[in-house]
């Protein structure tokens, strides 16, 4: 697909399409493939990452049109990112919400930077898959079928794929980081664990730390890529 010269990457060239809604009501946006289903990219189901939000939407500006084999949601979890939170408006951690068998009610417990202990507390839901945004996630997820879902988070600086993909290795080669089969801690009701037991690969691409002009430069060109279909 063609790129879109620089002036004119402040706008999206093509409108999104509502496939849900959050807790507080605003809209779950999705830009739909003009194909087959091929790549589901999702940004901020966490919303105290908003860099995620950000390196796609840019990636996302420079197309001409929508992407052709490739699905994008730009805030999986919009309530979060505009309060800087974790978690949806009713407090639960959405990346523990999945309806899996290692789902347990309780509290969840998250860092507030990258040094800290994990003790900060938030739930996993009232009950497996329990809030909208899980909901219409996963009802995307059935409708467009996509061979593969990537789900953008940070901080970890890792392509975490249990499957050690041919395309999680190509990540992992394209951006220098190292290819995981895993975080190295429990993650219970996560959307990686859901994926995994309904057949659904999933890779989990985590940012690393550094400033976010340069997370953009580094970042950027690669899901430009993953969108276009021209990954090395």
């Amino acid at each position: 697909m063609p790129l879109r010269p620089r002036t004119a990457w402040g706008t999206h060239a093509v409108p999104p399409t509502i496939y849900g809604r959050s807790v507080l009501g605003l809209p779950l946006e999705v830009w739909r493939p003009t194909g087959r289903c091929e790549l589901l990219i999702f940004a901020a189901i966490h919303g105290e990452e908003p860099e995620t939000t950000w390196a796609l939407s840019r990636a996302l500006r420079q197309l001409e049109g929508a992407p052709e084999h490739a699905a994008v949601v730009l805030a999986a979890n919009p309530d979060g990112l505009i309060r800087g939170t974790r978690a949806n408006a009713n407090g639960v951690d959405l990346n523990r919400n999945f309806p899996t068998s290692t789902w347990r009610a309780g509290p969840v417990t998250c860092r507030a930077t990258i040094d800290l202990p994990s003790d900060v507390q938030l739930s996993p839901g009232s009950a497996p898959g329990s809030e909208p945004e899980t909901q219409a996630l996963l009802a995307l997820i059935g409708e467009l079928k996509p061979e593969v879902v990537i789900a953008l988070h940070a901080p970890l600086a890792c392509i975490d794929d249990a499957n050690a993909s041919a395309l999680g290795q190509r990540l992992a080669a394209r951006t220098g980081m190292p290819l995981v089969r895993d975080v190295g801690y429990p993650t219970p009701g996560s959307f990686g664990t859901w994926g995994s037991e309904n057949g659904v690969p999933v890779i989990t691409y985590e940012y690393p730390v550094i400033a976010n002009e340069d997370l953009m430069a580094m970042h950027v060109p690669v899901l430009v890529e993953l969108l276009t279909g021209t990954l090395p």
